[in-house]
């Protein structure tokens, strides 16, 4: 069923004409978490999201970074940290990532971020031959 001009119900999705403030609303919810709880790691990884997806591709990486320095055992960083410095052309510094993810994924036992991880640098080492 459709449901012009409005979220379908219980959803989540947004019509294409409500994205751009459904996302600002989003990070503006992510922040006044985040003022309650700074350190916390999954806000702190929405929000790096949530600002790739809006175009702030600086503030995304500098959080993405901040999460693997202050959380190096929340293992999803890695791979979103990785594809976004490929979309930057950064390839060496992704395969970086991908390296540290893995590392990380196998010593923290997390076997289906290990996969993505390894899946994604196999992507980019087929991409660079």
């Amino acid at each position: 069923m459709l449901f012009r001009g409005k979220s379908a119900p219980s959803s989540g999705f947004m019509f294409p004409s409500q994205s751009d403030k459904f996302m600002s609303t989003r990070i503006d919810q992510i922040l006044t978490f985040l003022a309650d709880t700074p350190n916390d790691p999954f806000l702190n990884y929405a929000l790096a999201q949530e600002w790739w997806k809006a175009g702030e591709k600086e503030n995304a990486l500098l959080k993405y970074q901040w999460l693997i320095e202050e959380h190096p055992n929340y293992v999803a960083t890695y791979y979103h940290l990785g594809k976004c410095l490929i979309d930057l052309g950064e390839k060496e510094a992704a395969m970086e990532i991908f390296d540290k993810g893995i590392s990380m994924a196998r010593s923290s036992k997390e076997q289906h971020a290990l996969s993505e991880l390894q899946s994604a640098k196999l992507a980019l080492e087929y991409d660079e031959d």
